[in-house]
């Protein structure tokens, strides 16, 4: 079986998993780049039986999966990618499996924008590489309200970080009840105090037809100029235009970003030239450790596929 494993960028697929139960059985090509356009992927993926996707690098939409004629299994990192037509792969006959992944990676990273934002991290680190002394000043968390819009399982990881560093957390989402913001030990809101009582307000929701553009100009008009905005969960949630405009007459004060509409973030994108972004290349779940947990599980499902019993199938 040949096995293509895309969007490696660091190039590690090879060196954190153990895929010695394949050897033999399968042979593996790794790809470190972006392939390209639709008819690339087609062209570069032509004779391959089993893809390897991470996460929503590549696209795989109906149109892509009826051109790959000796495509059997797709494996995704993940138990969930909307960017992968299951349904179109199912009807060609091509199973669609996942893995488990380690939540907290993203969850940390969240977090760890939070601080940067309000304590002015790099922008300090710059100023005493150039020489400078305290140009900026910073924030305290205690005593600032944290606002985040989901509060699955990510989002209780954020607002666990927000009560330890003694802020006020609330909590909105489309289905979130007051049981479960009790559980977390959050207060629910509804979405306008969420949006204006916000110091910092996280985003910690799906991407899907709901929450697609959920963050628009409107909403963006009720916060506080003094207001951060923290997206580690999908770009699109966030209306980029209304976003980009917001941050660039200062309407919000500044904003931590690890997620984009196009992804790589292209090289002249306006978010790379303004002043009060923090921007991190959608590393939320890139760690050495949640990388290994993922491509250990893509090596059992590949002998699992092999072996003619599939699991962790997607698309059933």
């Amino acid at each position: 079986m040949r096995v293509a494993v895309l969007d490696d960028y660091q190039n590690i697929s090879q060196t954190v998993a153990d895929w010695g139960p394949l050897s033999g059985r399968a042979t593996i090509d790794v790809f470190t780049t972006p392939i390209g356009d639709e008819d690339a992927v087609a062209l570069a993926l032509s004779n391959y039986e089993t893809i390897v996707c991470m996460r929503e690098r590549t696209q795989f939409p109906a149109s892509l999966i009826a051109q790959l004629d000796r495509l059997k299994l797709i494996i995704t990192t993940g138990m969930r990618n909307r960017s992968i037509d299951g349904d179109a792969a199912r009807q060609r006959g091509i199973t669609l499996c996942g893995t488990p992944g380690l939540g907290a990676p993203a969850g940390e990273l969240a977090c760890a924008l939070i601080m940067a934002l309000m304590k002015n991290i790099p922008a300090d680190d710059q100023s005493m590489r150039s020489g400078e002394w305290q140009p900026n000043i910073g924030h305290n968390l205690g005593g600032k309200t944290l606002s985040l819009f989901g509060l699955g399982k990510l989002g209780a990881y954020v607002a666990r970080f927000g009560l330890a560093m003694e802020m006020d957390v609330i909590a909105w989402s489309q289905n979130l009840t007051d049981k479960r913001a009790a559980e977390v030990g959050v207060r629910r809101v509804e979405k306008e105090e969420a949006l204006s009582a916000a110091d910092v307000l996280c985003v910690q929701l799906i991407l899907s037809d709901r929450s697609r553009g959920l963050i628009g100009v409107s909403e963006l008009a009720l916060m506080k100029p003094t207001a951060f905005l923290v997206n580690t969960s999908r770009g699109p949630i966030v209306n980029e235009n209304a976003l980009i405009d917001a941050l660039r007459q200062k309407r919000i004060a500044g904003a931590g970003l690890d997620v984009y509409d196009v992804e790589p973030l292209p090289i002249n994108h306006p978010f790379r030239s303004l002043d009060n972004t923090i921007l991190t290349p959608h590393t939320g779940y890139v760690t050495i450790e949640n990388l290994a947990h993922m491509y250990n599980h893509v090596v059992e499902d590949i002998a699992a596929f092999i072996d003619g019993v599939p699991i962790r199938v997607l698309n059933k």
